[in-house]
């Protein structure tokens, strides 16, 4: 079969992308949670996911709440020379308040034009895929919009099929009530536990989410 000249210049997205746990495979569009018990623990996920990003030639995107990002690139930087990935704007480490709360509240709208701007305007550049992180204890503050969460986290699977990319949202388990974890897992069509990534069966389709939340 024939390729327009677009279509042939276009980079293969990849069939499946390493999430960084050692064995663990995930697919171009999947929207995972992870759930730990402490923050040692999360960077057990985190900085294997954003060394393995940029190893691949990813565009990461990675907002931290419970930490500075100068503590990730720290955490990162033992077994990387940053100074490319940085340069070439490969990378980027922004804190919550910077994204999520950005003027004092949180709103489902702007955050996911965020990440349209943050990746959508990657994948247009240099970048072919997109891997994007970030952490969900800002939730956990008193501030306007916060309750919106699991609706976002609904929304985000309309988000993901625009664009070759995969989305992992980070969950401290003591950080959050039972009742929120149960959302959690209805709005995430795979969860990472335990060093396995599992199809969830207690996923919703967001209409059928949202539905029950009106």
């Amino acid at each position: 079969m024939l390729l327009s000249v677009r279509e042939a210049a276009m980079p293969m997205m990849p069939s499946s992308v390493a999430l960084g746990v050692p064995g663990v495979q995930i697919a171009p569009g999947d929207h995972i949670c992870a759930f730990y018990p402490s923050l040692a623990d999360r960077d057990e996920i985190l900085i294997p996911y954003l060394r393995e990003g940029l190893k691949a030639g990813d565009k990461c995107v990675c907002v931290v709440d419970a930490s500075d990002p100068e503590a990730v690139l720290a955490s990162l930087g033992t077994e990387v020379d940053l100074g490319p990935y940085l340069g070439r704007h490969q990378l980027e480490v922004q804190r919550s308040d910077e994204t999520y709360l950005q003027g004092g509240a949180f709103s489902t709208d702007a955050m996911l034009e965020f990440w349209n701007q943050s990746v959508g305007g990657a994948l247009t550049g240099e970048f072919s895929f997109a891997r994007a992180v970030g952490e969900m204890t800002w939730a956990l503050r008193q501030m306007p919009g916060v309750e919106e969460l699991v609706g976002y986290e609904s929304r985000l699977n309309r988000f993901l099929p625009r664009y070759p990319q995969v989305i992992l949202c980070l969950y401290e388990l003591d950080q959050f009530s039972g009742e929120v974890l149960v959302d959690v897992l209805k709005t995430h069509p795979k969860v990472l536990l335990g060093g396995m990534v599992l199809d969830n069966p207690y996923y919703l389709e967001p209409d059928e989410f949202l539905a029950t939340r009106s």
